[in-house]
């Protein structure tokens, strides 16, 4: 049987997320040797007595090379953490989605993506400004990420198509139960100039509980997230604080204190949010600017000496570029150029605050090939 097969089947356990299933890797030695290990064994490697009984119900009673047969028979492609391909930035949060099901195609370009969220009732003024941004971000190569929603979310996904860019859509369901169902035909536009993207196995069915936990993979695969209307209650406010806790930025379209579509929105400004006055100003600060530079010098540019001695000290821990100089005992002045062209070539990524994180070699092939 194919390995795909035995993540799919943990995926199918309730109970089984990152945390548990990189303990059972560890343990096992392989996902294939957790997958069929004794009750006892699985008892022994940390799992408790439900998710060991529910993992054996599941086990018993699903054949996974003919659920994996459909699934491909629909055109859906699974990725896990051990494929290349897995997206870069994803890959970077805590705890990462060990399974990620595909409808559509991941390009080296939506390396550089930005999320929009916001409110299903939607105003005037919010599509508007959704409208606004979205070109903008597409308009220069920058994929547009949300979540299918009614509002704010459909608009933005409208938007990016309309402008020639590429727009990728985070489901609470199976990539296969498309929800609202009135987006359905939006659904196929995206598939075409982007993907659908889910954790939850097809089939599984919009139930309300599955959308906060998809907010966090929205927010994930994008440098910034754009929060353009939001209520106090909303969920974007949710996408909001996992941006914070990924280290992503957080922009906030301020808007009327009297509209309740914007209390939350101004909420995020108090609390330490970029108000938005501006669509470029999201491409002057996170320096996205025509996305196909990026890429052109990434190309073009080869690994000099000062490069390949900053590589040899950087990891996917934050490193200052003070601590990189000290490192590599170098002139700052040496390192910061080199940073920014090793930025631009995506060997390095800036945290914020002069701190940068290496691009491992699995997220370079990801952007290059």
């Amino acid at each position: 049987m194919e390995a795909r097969c035995y993540w799919l089947g943990f995926n199918l356990v309730k109970g089984i997320g990152a945390v548990r299933l990189q303990s059972l890797v560890q343990y096992f030695g392989s996902v294939e040797n957790a997958w069929q290990a004794e009750a006892g064994e699985l008892l022994r490697a940390g799992l408790g007595p439900r998710v060991v009984e529910r993992l054996l119900q599941v086990r018993q009673g699903t054949d996974l090379e003919r659920l994996w047969e459909r699934i491909q028979s629909q055109g859906i492609r699974m990725l896990t953490w051990e494929d290349e391909s897995y997206p870069p930035r994803l890959r970077e949060i805590e705890q990462p989605p060990p399974v990620l099901y595909l409808r559509g195609e991941l390009l080296e370009e939506d390396f550089w993506a930005v999320a929009m969220v916001g409110t299903r009732r939607v105003t005037p003024y919010g599509r508007q400004v959704t409208e606004e941004i979205a070109s903008v971000l597409a308009a220069n190569g920058v994929t547009v990420v949300s979540g299918l929603a009614r509002g704010v979310d459909a608009v933005a996904h409208h938007t990016a198509l309309k402008a020639g860019g590429r727009t990728l859509a985070v489901l609470g369901s199976g990539v296969d139960r498309i929800y609202p169902p009135e987006h359905r035909a939006l659904a196929e536009q995206i598939m075409a100039r982007g993907a659908l993207i889910s954790d939850y196995a097809p089939g599984t069915p919009p139930e309300s509980a599955n959308f906060p936990p998809r907010n966090r993979i929205i927010s994930g695969l994008s440098v910034a997230t754009i929060v353009v209307e939001a209520g106090e209650t909303s969920g974007a406010l949710i996408t909001a604080e996992f941006a914070a806790e990924q280290g992503r930025e957080v922009f906030a379209v301020p808007g009327s204190i009297l509209a309740p579509q914007s209390k939350g929105t101004n909420r995020l400004i108090a609390n330490g949010a970029r108000p938005l006055l501006d669509a470029r100003d999201v491409l002057d600060v996170l320096h996205l600017s025509h996305v196909s530079q990026h890429q052109a010098a990434r190309k073009a540019l080869p690994v000099d000496a000062t490069e390949a001695q900053i590589v040899t000290v950087m990891s996917e821990e934050p490193l200052h570029v003070d601590e990189i100089r000290a490192r590599c005992g170098l002139p700052i002045e040496k390192v910061t150029a080199a940073l920014v062209l090793m930025e631009l070539k995506g060997m390095v990524r800036q945290v914020g605050g002069l701190q940068y994180v290496a691009v491992r070699e699995g997220q370079a092939d990801y952007i290059t090939n």
